[in-house]
């Protein structure tokens, strides 16, 4: 059945800049046209409509660092610095997850992220059950980049996330054997190396191996605090990006997560490189973990998305805050408008679809894309007079203000409805599995 997305205000997203009144036409997943459409087109076809007056239509939200894993340690974590966060929290609750508790994390953490207008993540599970969480995210129509997370060293962490190398490597491979391309095209798998100070030489020069052979991307984490920053040169005694280049990871292909302590030199490397940068505001203030330097790194023409983390670090998976926090936080270091709510935007779709590789079919709304689509309300009493869309969406609005989520041209969500799912029965799961990671954690 063909969709019909009517009489809304189209933020398309394209390269002009288009905003259009008018309609959205979606045949077959993809989206077949996009304005004002003839009464006639409109009759020749069965479909479903839409009505969207009144809204905003945007392209959907890519979250480009996640870890649905995490939802269930929502708030089990606060107010600690991000390796005793790790150390104390993270992994004990990690290490504690079973199949049954991490589809029960990602079916809770894909029905907040459609409901708040995201359609595609990047995201790094845990070192085992990894294959539970694409199962999990197969009848949610949430398109994903899914890594096992690899880790072979670490005395602090516990022993059930260390992995020898070879091991981790080849259940990786065996995943994107399974699962690449798997629901349609959605479920894509990366390679998940957690950070340089858990990971030996041997597993980073491997890994960058494994991603040149198979064109997977590496996602990691990189240059986040300052005390990861500093084992890493104490260490190897170089900084962080500047080691990851040594091993061969620094290509089109690496996604950084943070990159809140790089230096003037690793970001002309990060440009060099084209290496993708994933900033996570949100999460960076939670963990004191401090701000990153965002203009400086777009200004090198480095490619910057968004994402907010895990709700271990962040308590929510909420775009609008991150779009937000990343235009304020500039402004305040570089005065008002250094990052304006156009750009948000655009680091939250183009570039979270380029972060991804797949911005040949996503990030905007034009002809031939995927049609991931979200409909804003814009008419609540928080949002009014609006004098611009871009600054209605990253200023004024939230998750409550998203009326329909749309992957691959299904509606996934809608006015407060799931449609893969009882929502009341997924909170109910995740109160459950949470109880039950507490007790095995022993935290």
């Amino acid at each position: 059945m063909s969709l019909l997305i009517r009489n809304g205000t189209i933020v398309t997203m394209n390269d002009a800049g288009d905003v259009l009144a008018g309609d959205v036409w979606i045949e077959d997943g993809r989206i077949a046209a996009v304005g004002r459409l003839p009464a006639g087109v409109l009759a020749a076809t069965p479909h479903t409509t839409i009505d969207a007056e009144g809204c905003l239509v945007l392209p959907g939200f890519i979250q480009t660092h996640i870890h649905l894993g995490q939802t269930l340690f929502r708030g089990a974590a606060d107010d600690r610095p991000l390796l005793a966060w790790l150390r104390e929290r993270v992994w004990p609750l990690e290490a504690a997850h079973t199949e049954a508790t991490l589809a029960v994390a990602a079916r809770l953490a894909a029905a907040e992220l459609q409901a708040g207008g995201t359609t595609a993540v990047l995201t790094m599970e845990t070192v085992h059950g990894t294959e539970a969480v694409f199962d999990a995210l197969v009848p949610t129509g949430l398109r994903a980049v899914v890594g096992k997370c690899l880790m072979d060293m670490g005395a602090d962490a516990p022993a059930r996330l260390r992995q020898a190398w070879r091991d981790g490597l080849d259940e990786s491979i065996a995943i994107d054997r399974r699962w690449r391309g798997a629901a349609d095209g959605r479920l894509r798998t990366a390679l998940a190396p957690r950070f340089a100070i858990s990971c030996s030489q041997d597993l980073l020069e491997a890994t960058a191996s494994v991603s040149a052979e198979r064109g997977l991307l590496v996602h990691t984490h990189a240059s986040e605090q300052r005390e990861e920053v500093a084992l890493v040169r104490e260490r190897t005694g170089m900084d962080n990006v500047a080691y990851l280049a040594s091993v061969g990871l620094a290509t089109e292909r690496l996604c950084a997560a943070h990159c809140v302590w790089v230096t003037e030199a690793e970001q002309q490397l990060i440009a060099e490189r084209s290496v993708k940068v994933l900033h996570c505001p949100g999460s960076n203030l939670k963990l004191g973990s401090g701000i990153a330097p965002i203009q400086e790194m777009r200004a090198r023409g480095i490619g910057v998305s968004l994402g907010a983390d895990g709700a271990a670090c962040n308590n929510t998976l909420d775009m609008f805050q991150e779009m937000r926090l990343a235009a304020t936080l500039q402004a305040m270091r570089h005065g008002p408008g250094a990052l304006t709510a156009q750009e948000a935007v655009w680091m939250a779709t183009r570039e979270g679809a380029r972060a991804i590789g797949q911005d040949a079919d996503l990030g905007s709304i034009e002809a031939g894309k995927l049609a991931d689509v979200i409909v804003i309300g814009s008419t609540g009493v928080h949002q009014r007079p609006a004098a611009d869309p871009y600054s209605t969406i990253v200023y004024s609005s939230r998750p409550s203000d998203v009326r329909t989520t749309v992957v691959a041209g299904r509606v996934v969500y809608q006015d407060g409805t799931l449609n893969w799912a009882d929502r009341a029965k997924i909170v109910e799961d995740a109160d459950g599995a949470r109880a039950t990671l507490r007790e095995r954690a022993n935290v």
